[in-house]
C-alpha cells in the first residue's frame, strides 16, 4: 500500500515538472505575441516611360537618385471608391552649383494615358535658387465603378505618375537630385454610386510574349504570328486595296496614285463628251435650190 502511494506521488511530481517546463517555454512566446509582418521594402527605381514605369504599392516608400531633366514614371493600382494622393519631395543639388529657379510638375494618367486633373495639392511648385527641397502633390478624384465612354472620369485600373522638371536654366540640366515619393489611398464605402460596374480594369491592351524553350517552338511561334498577322491584314483590307493589288500583279510599279490618275482622266473625258453633246446646236437641213 505504501509502495503504491509512493509510485503515485512520484508520477504526480514528474507530470507537474513537465507541465511547469512547458509553461516556462511557452511563456516568452506568448509574451512576444504574433510576429508582425515586415515593413514594405523601399523602392529605389523609376521608369523612363509609360512602358517601363516602376510598379509601386499603396503606402510603399520610394527613394530614387536621378538627374535633373529626367522623366520619372511610376504605376500604382486603384480600385472603385478609392481616392489616391501622391506626395513627392525633390531634394535639389547644392545651391552653389545651381543657376536659378526650377519648376517641377507631377502628372497622373489613367490606364488609357488620359491625364487626370488634381483636386488638391501643389502640382507645379517652384524652387528658388536657394531652396534645398521642392514638394509636389496631387489628390485625384474618387475612382468610379462605372462611367460613360465619352467621359474622362477615373475608373478602376492602373494609374501612372510622372515627375519632371518643366522650367529651369539650361546649364542646370544633369545636376543630381534625390526624389522621395509616396502614394496613399482613402477608401469610400460607396463603391458603386451609379449602380453600374466595370467588367475589367482599365489597362492598355498589350500583346504579351511567350517564353521559348527551343528553336522548334520559336519557328512554330513565328509561323503562328505570321499567319495571325496575315489574317488580320486581309480582314482589314478594303475593296480598293484588293483592286490595286490585282492591278499591281500584272503592272509592276502600279500604285493607287496611278489608278486615281487614270480614273480621273477617264471621268474627265466622259464628262467632256457629255457636255459637248448637250451644248452642240443641231444643224438645219435645207432643201435643193429651185430655179426662178
Amino acid at each position: 500500500m505504501t509502495r503504491r502511494r509512493f509510485r503515485l506521488t512520484r508520477t504526480g511530481l514528474v507530470v507537474g515538472a513537465a507541465g511547469a517546463a512547458v509553461l516556462l517555454v511557452a511563456t516568452p512566446a506568448a509574451a512576444d505575441g504574433p510576429t508582425p509582418a515586415p515593413a514594405e521594402a523601399t523602392l529605389t527605381k523609376a521608369g523612363t516611360s509609360f512602358l517601363t514605369a516602376a510598379a509601386v504599392h499603396i503606402d510603399q516608400p520610394v527613394r530614387v537618385s536621378a538627374a535633373t531633366g529626367e522623366y520619372l514614371y511610376w504605376s500604382f493600382p486603384a480600385e472603385a471608391g478609392q481616392t489616391s494622393s501622391i506626395a513627392a519631395t525633390v531634394t535639389l543639388a547644392d545651391p552653389a552649383t545651381r543657376s536659378g529657379a526650377s519648376t517641377w510638375t507631377i502628372d497622373v494618367f489613367d490606364g488609357l494615358r488620359r491625364r487626370q486633373p488634381c483636386t488638391a495639392g501643389m502640382q507645379s511648385p517652384v524652387g528658388s535658387a536657394t531652396d534645398g527641397q521642392v514638394r509636389a502633390g496631387c489628390v485625384l478624384r474618387q475612382v468610379r465603378a462605372w462611367a460613360e465612354p465619352w467621359s474622362a472620369d477615373p475608373l478602376p485600373g492602373t494609374y501612372y505618375v510622372r515627375l519632371s522638371v518643366t522650367d529651369l536654366p539650361e546649364q542646370d540640366l544633369g545636376l543630381p537630385v534625390q526624389v522621395e515619393l509616396r502614394v496613399s489611398a482613402d477608401m469610400s464605402g460607396d463603391t458603386s454610386p451609379e449602380g453600374g460596374r466595370l467588367e475589367a480594369p482599365l489597362t492598355p491592351t498589350v500583346r504579351q510574349g511567350a517564353v521559348l524553350t527551343s528553336a522548334t517552338d520559336a519557328t512554330d511561334t513565328a509561323d503562328a504570328t505570321d499567319t495571325a498577322d496575315a489574317a488580320e491584314q486581309v480582314s482589314e483590307e478594303s475593296w480598293w486595296d484588293s483592286v490595286a493589288g490585282w492591278f499591281s500583279d500584272w503592272l509592276p510599279g502600279l500604285t493607287s496614285r496611278w489608278i486615281w490618275t487614270v480614273a480621273g482622266g477617264v471621268l474627265a473625258a466622259v464628262g467632256g463628251v457629255v457636255g459637248f453633246g448637250l451644248t452642240r446646236r443641231p444643224r438645219r437641213r435645207t432643201g435643193p435650190a429651185t430655179a426662178g
